[in-house]
């Protein structure tokens, strides 16, 4: 941290030898790419196969039970999270099945009980639905209508006369519940809704999505462009001042660039928010380990207290910083993404199962508050990795496979390679059931850990798009010419500006004020019992 003391901001690093292209364009796969793309496909259609026999056309798989769960509403997500990865790895004939499935969904009316989540929705169903659309060279304009459709009935998130949305939507009514949000629910709509605006001709869901961000943006908050977790639609003002990477704030500061990349707008809020956000993650956030030299972002809570905690959801903001910095020409904050994905990689380095947690926690020069006192064994595990597990499950997240293949793409070095070939051979080992399919684990840290009976669609969305995209050719699919959702769809991104934003930070001044209400569960836990 010593020699970022040497700038005001990040911004005043900025290193004009950086364009705003960001894969390394050298990139020589090692000979062994065709098999582990192969492998990678081989655990896709396996996992594929067993939700298509015990789960279709529901939405999940319970691969121990060999039956199946309807927690998006009954749609079929794992099929529509499934269209872009079954698409890049080729496989048309599935492919074609499954878009004939999805324009023939009945998406006017929920198939279960439930609301629709606003956020889950969007980046699962209506982005599979646009991404394979693109992907596809707009051969099945139905996509776009099915998205049309499902975007109407979401839109009721509005219609108290907010500009915030609510999180939840009753389908069957187009009514909201009103309760308080998050701005990760908030702010992570704009890539989706654009696109559709784009398609439709219908302007109103790009405003929408993107006057939310706005009011995210300039509204007071605890450190500069770093907007507190919850956000009341309501009222549109903040409940509580917890700034964090991880889930509830994450995706709407991924969206910050990415939005700016996929448009190519000319207003810099969106890149100059997302540099200000990482410019005070630097100084306020930034930290590393007393073991081992790590580096981290640390929370801040509701009182203003670092906690020296990090999770598996936060773990994308080294691929964010990666691509951000690229696109802002700043080198710091290019260098500080591949520094926090060795933070991250170790976490899955350390582990019996090579597998990362789902949170940790960690000492740093300033002290090792994480809000809850480790253990004797959890010191002894500090001590040996520079960080020890706080919540010791595995639920098939994709995050630190993401940013290790923004690393890979960015610097062409094989030992992200090699670690994605590592991951592959662990989800083999350890996630493989005794029935079906594969499984999300209890514990990363046994190699006889329990199973969870869930595989969630972005089983297929994520993480095995990512590992396979790591072994494929870098022109196939290059961050230079897509820009992926949270859900890793890929959208078609227009030609880069020589650099994104202003050079000068974003935020609002004066006084910083919440209102005061719940906050919705923002990382979920296992929802089935484990077997």
């Amino acid at each position: 941290m010593v020699s970022l003391r040497t700038c005001v901001v990040a911004l005043a690093c900025a290193s004009s030898a950086f364009g705003a292209r960001i894969q390394n364009p050298f990139i020589v796969l090692p000979p062994s790419a065709a098999k582990h793309r192969q492998d990678v496909k081989n655990i896709f259609l396996d996992s594929w196969n067993a939700y298509k026999e015990f789960a279709f056309p529901h939405d999940d798989l319970t691969p121990i039970t060999e039956t199946w769960t309807d927690g998006r509403n009954g749609w079929g997500a794992s099929v529509v999270d499934a269209l872009s990865t079954i698409f890049i790895m080729g496989e048309q004939d599935i492919f074609a099945e499954a878009v004939n499935f999805t324009t023939h969904v009945d998406f006017t009316r929920s198939h279960t009980s439930d609301t629709a989540s606003v956020f889950e929705t969007t980046i699962r169903y209506l982005a599979g639905m646009l991404s394979a659309y693109e992907l596809s060279g707009q051969k099945y304009p139905q996509l776009v209508k099915q998205a049309e459709t499902l975007t109407n009935k979401l839109s009721g998130a509005w219609s108290e006369g907010n500009v915030i949305p609510f999180g939840q939507v009753n389908i069957n009514t187009s009514t909201p519940t009103i309760q308080t949000s998050n701005i990760a629910e908030a702010g992570t709509l704009t890539l989706e809704w654009s696109r559709l605006a784009q398609y439709t001709k219908n302007d109103t869901y790009r405003k929408l999505a993107e006057d939310s961000v706005r009011l995210l943006a300039n509204n007071p908050a605890p450190i500069p462009g770093f907007p507190a977790q919850g956000i009341d639609p309501s009222t549109g003002k903040p409940v509580g001042a917890y700034v964090t990477w991880g889930g509830g704030s994450d995706s709407y500061l991924e969206y910050l660039i990415k939005y700016a990349r996929l448009t190519n707008t000319d207003d810099n809020i969106f890149a100059d928010t997302w540099a200000t956000a990482v410019d005070s993650s630097i100084h306020t956030l930034l930290r590393k380990s007393t073991v081992g030299n790590w580096t981290y972002l640390a929370d801040l809570d509701d009182s203003g207290t670092i906690r020296h905690v990090g999770s598996h959801l936060a773990c994308f903001m080294a691929g964010n910083w990666i691509m951000g910095g690229k696109l802002l020409n700043n080198n710091t904050i290019v260098q500080l993404g591949l520094d926090l994905n060795e933070g991250c990689w170790n976490t899955y380095a350390s582990t019996a199962t090579g597998i990362g947690p789902e949170a940790f926690a960690y000492i740093s020069s300033d002290g090792s508050y994480s809000g809850s006192t480790p253990s004797a064994g959890d010191i002894a595990f500090y001590n040996r990795h520079g960080f020890y597990i706080t919540t010791s499950y595995y639920y098939m997240r994709p995050e630190v496979l993401e940013s290790n293949f923004y690393a890979y793409r960015l610097t062409g070095d094989v030992k992200y390679f090699n670690r994605a070939a590592a991951a592959v051979q662990s989800i083999e080992t350890y996630l493989k059931t005794p029935t079906v399919a594969y499984a999300p684990i209890n514990d990363v840290d046994s190699t006889d850990s329990g199973f969870i009976d869930d595989m969630e669609s972005f089983w297929f969305a994520e993480v095995l798009k990512y590992l396979y995209l790591t072994f494929d050719d870098p022109n196939h699919i290059s961050l230079d010419n897509y820009v992926f959702n949270t859900e890793a769809h890929p959208f078609v991104a227009p030609p880069e500006k020589s650099s994104y934003g202003s050079g000068r930070l974003h935020g609002s001044t004066g006084s910083f004020k919440t209102t005061s209400g719940p906050l919705p569960a923002v990382s979920f836990a296992p929802k089935l019992p484990p077997t």
